[in-house]
């Protein structure tokens, strides 16, 4: 059963008590790149193996989504500033203990051609639950870079 998580502001991004974040390159354009996370998102379980599947909501302002082993996520977009941004707050979550959760998706040029994503997920949660998830960086940093290899395999394509 979903219940609601406290609702934050974009500024959350930069000042959640835990806040993972994770870069990749991907070789294509940051327009191209801002359109598959905002405006594909139906295609987001082809490229990030953790999504079982997203569905746009609220005309295009929201997201359910759910996640490959029974997690899920009603999500509001806080910022959508195409080839830069692409941010949304979770509001409501199957996931025990979260008491507020943004993730952050940043766009600029990589030094070596393409686009640098960046990837953060801002998050309010017990200690216990935020020392967790410290210890649980390497595996969601690695699931990130697969996603961002396997999003760059599928632009490519």
């Amino acid at each position: 059963m979903a219940r609601r998580l406290r609702l934050v502001e974009l500024d959350f991004a930069d000042t959640a008590p835990l806040r993972l974040s994770f870069t990749a390159d991907v070789g294509a354009s940051a327009e191209t790149v801002y359109a598959a996370l905002a405006d594909e998102v139906e295609t987001w379980p082809s490229w990030f193996s953790s999504v079982a599947e997203v569905t746009p909501t609220q005309g295009g302002k929201g997201r359910d989504v759910r996640l490959k082993g029974g997690g899920f996520f009603s999500e509001t977009i806080m910022a959508a500033l195409p080839a830069e941004r692409y941010t949304y707050r979770i509001d409501r979550t199957n996931v025990p203990g979260v008491r507020a959760m943004m993730e952050d998706w940043n766009l600029s040029v990589s030094p070596a051609g393409g686009t640098r994503v960046r990837w953060t997920m801002a998050v309010d949660a017990p200690p216990l639950l935020r020392a967790a998830m410290r210890l649980g960086r390497p595996g969601i940093g690695a699931s990130f870079r697969q996603a961002m290899r396997a999003l760059e395999r599928r632009l490519a394509a």
